[in-house]
């Protein structure tokens, strides 16, 4: 031990070139995961009684979006498939948000977690049905919503089995299912003095595949995609409909933009990846994947900006990465693409969820704000439904 001690001792650092390459090889790893960390929200801004709904805010990026916004005073919900998970975390961020928050006085016998309000909210993207019963309900008990951040996704779904109400998981979950929510709670939105949308997209909408004449890949002759091309179609078809929403909603004190996370790790997106396939494939993608993809925390920045930036007050339809506004895909800036996208989604949310469109108010041929009803099928034609 003492030979091993004196070693050290006399050791000269500069004999060698071993340290100065260790050194130079932290110093790079540190460098390339600050960049690849990506930009923090640039501002602290309170929202103080705000009502904020986040969607899959249960676990992941949602969950980070949630806590944030609840620590700057927003009341938040929730809305999330598992209830167990979403009432868990509830309790997580008025646990861990109560612990930083400072006693008002020695005296104060209060439970600082108490001052903060965040509650889970039943919401199954995959149901239509389930949409509209969360919609309601948040109408019926709220006067107003002020921030609807769209973040729920599904990636690397079942392409082959659809959802209850016929349609292609990613194109549900990730675009049909929030652009209904979004249109329901439109009046709600309008009612805010400053009411903001955030839908969530991702950088894979570059790579999707999209039909002019079938946007929505719901027709006839729909291609049959693979699960990362319809997890692109279906984050393309999200960025579209930003965009033209954002036209629509001209004149009104609501602005809706688009970001994107960037590629985040630690999440329950990559459950169904084939890099998840076993545990070989696990430990060696890990390093990688902890080097140049974002954690959850630092993927929920760019939501946390535009939910809260007084700055973006008057940006809307907007592209961000990054905290800051950025280039999209070619086809994600086609306008006439988004038009057509848009206004064949109106009509098959028409056709499955018995909505009727007030076609004078839609903007497409007189550019006014749009106006969606749900319209409660006569008891006839139900009973000749029921029989047939």
């Amino acid at each position: 031990m003492e030979r091993l001690l004196t070693m050290f001792e006399q050791a000269d650092p500069f004999s060698t070139w071993w340290p100065t390459i260790a050194a130079l090889a932290v110093g790079i790893v540190i460098t390339v995961r600050t960049i690849m960390s990506g930009q923090r929200c640039p501002n602290d801004n309170q929202i103080k009684e705000q009502i904020v709904v986040v969607t899959g805010g249960n676990s992941g990026i949602g969950f980070e979006i949630a806590q944030a916004l609840a620590g700057r005073g927003g009341r938040i919900i929730l809305a999330c498939r598992n209830m167990k998970a979403g009432e868990r975390a509830a309790a997580i961020i008025k646990r861990e948000l109560g612990c930083r928050t400072p006693l008002t006085s020695p005296d104060d016998d209060s439970d600082p977690a108490d001052r903060y309000f965040v509650e889970a909210r039943y919401l199954d993207l995959c149901s239509l049905r389930s949409v509209h019963h969360f919609a309601g309900q948040l109408m019926a008990e709220f006067e107003r919503i002020d921030v609807l951040v769209n973040n729920a996704g599904v990636v690397f779904a079942n392409t082959q089995v659809p959802t209850e109400d016929g349609f292609e998981r990613h194109s549900q979950v990730n675009f049909l299912a929030p652009f209904l929510l979004t249109q329901l709670l439109l009046p709600h939105l309008k009612r805010s003095e400053q009411g903001r949308i955030v839908m969530v997209s991702a950088h894979a909408h570059a790579a999707a595949k999209i039909d002019f004449d079938d946007p929505l890949n719901v027709g006839t002759w729909a291609v049959k995609f693979h699960a990362r091309d319809a997890f692109a179609h279906s984050k393309l078809c999200v960025l579209l409909a930003t965009r033209w929403l954002a036209r629509e909603l001209k004149g009104t004190p609501v602005t809706v933009n688009c970001c994107t996370p960037g590629l985040v790790r630690g999440t329950r997106h990559l459950r169904n990846s084939p890099l998840m396939s076993a545990i070989c494939v696990k430990v060696v993608t890990f390093p990688w994947m902890w080097l140049f993809m974002k954690n959850a925390y630092e993927g929920a920045q760019c939501a946390i900006r535009l939910a809260t930036d007084p700055q973006l007050k008057q940006v809307t339809g907007e592209y961000f990465n990054d905290c800051e506004i950025a280039p999209s895909s070619e086809p994600g800036q086609d306008k006439e693409l988004a038009k057509k996208l848009y206004v064949q989604t109106i009509k098959t949310l028409e056709s499955v969820t018995k909505l009727t469109v007030d076609k004078e108010a839609l903007g497409l041929e007189v550019e006014t704000e749009s106006e969606l009803r749900l319209e409660a099928p006569p008891a006839e034609a139900e009973t000749e439904t029921r029989e047939a």
